[in-house]
């Protein structure tokens, strides 16, 4: 699996971890369809990076915008003659909020449903969505290869943090569905890899406070730092192109392991 002469779609696009996502697969002779809410920095990153990279705005809880952003992906990379090649669900909320707070109120379910349309459903919809038009594309190489499915867990799915029970069900559930997925299209020749990675600079991480910051880097082993989202990037550049990677979760997180407390 090559990056260079095909499509992949990336939700989450404009910013942060799917930013940095598009920029390396523009970089590796690929096209990129970026999928965002935030219009501004979609268009501000397809003026970086020319035709090889097209903006969409999307809305992942929205099945009929998702139909139509595939659709006109689908369009495009025929137009460009490179077939699509794979899809990157990074689109993901955090919005904490703790089971039961000193009060005795539960958390909302309105808050719930929000965590878990984006990061679960919105996953998971992209992905069914764009799957029929990979397996369609000419099988390359001699294992017969035609695309990847890359999703974004966390560490959160292992070792949540308090007030992160509905973000560590999505990402938990990202994870637990990597495997039976990866065995439903095996028989296509599509790879299923997630990553999961601690805490990496983006627009999420930049709204903790100073407090929680430190306490996560407290956490950390080596480096003791957060991840850029460039080696985010790189461990998605691996996942498409190692063909031996398939149904696995992959942390990254520099032997980080979240304490109870911060």
């Amino acid at each position: 699996m090559k990056i260079s002469g095909r499509t992949f779609v990336v939700s989450g696009g404009a910013s942060g971890l799917g930013r940095a996502c598009v920029r390396d697969i523009c970089a590796g002779g690929g096209n990129a369809m970026i999928l965002d809410m935030n219009e501004e920095l979609g268009a501000a990153l397809v003026a970086e990076l020319g035709p090889s990279a097209k903006f969409l705005p999307c809305d992942v809880t929205d099945t009929d915008n998702i139909a139509s952003v595939v659709a006109a992906t689908v369009a495009w990379a025929n137009s460009t003659g490179k077939p699509l090649g794979g899809v990157i669900p990074a689109a993901g909320v955090g919005n904490p909020g703790l089971t039961l707070d000193k009060s005795l109120r539960p958390v909302s379910l309105e808050s719930i449903d929000f965590v878990l349309s984006i990061n679960l459903r919105g996953t998971l919809d992209l992905v069914r969505q764009v799957l029929p038009h990979i397996a369609a594309a000419s099988p390359e190489g001699p294992d017969g290869e035609r695309g990847v499915v890359v999703m974004v867990a966390s560490a959160a799915a292992f070792e949540g943090q308090m007030g992160q029970v509905s973000y560590a069900a999505s990402k938990g559930a990202v994870a637990a569905m990597t495997l039976p997925m990866a065995r439903d299209l095996a028989r296509f020749g599509i790879r299923v890899v997630t990553i999961a990675p601690s805490m990496f600079d983006s627009n999420m991480t930049a709204q903790l406070s100073d407090k929680v910051r430190e306490g996560l880097k407290k956490a950390m082993e080596f480096p003791p730092r957060p991840g850029k989202p460039e080696e985010f990037a790189s461990m998605v550049r691996q996942a498409i192109e190692n063909a031996m990677l398939n149904g696995v979760v992959i942390r990254l997180d520099g032997a980080t392991r979240m304490p109870s407390k911060l």
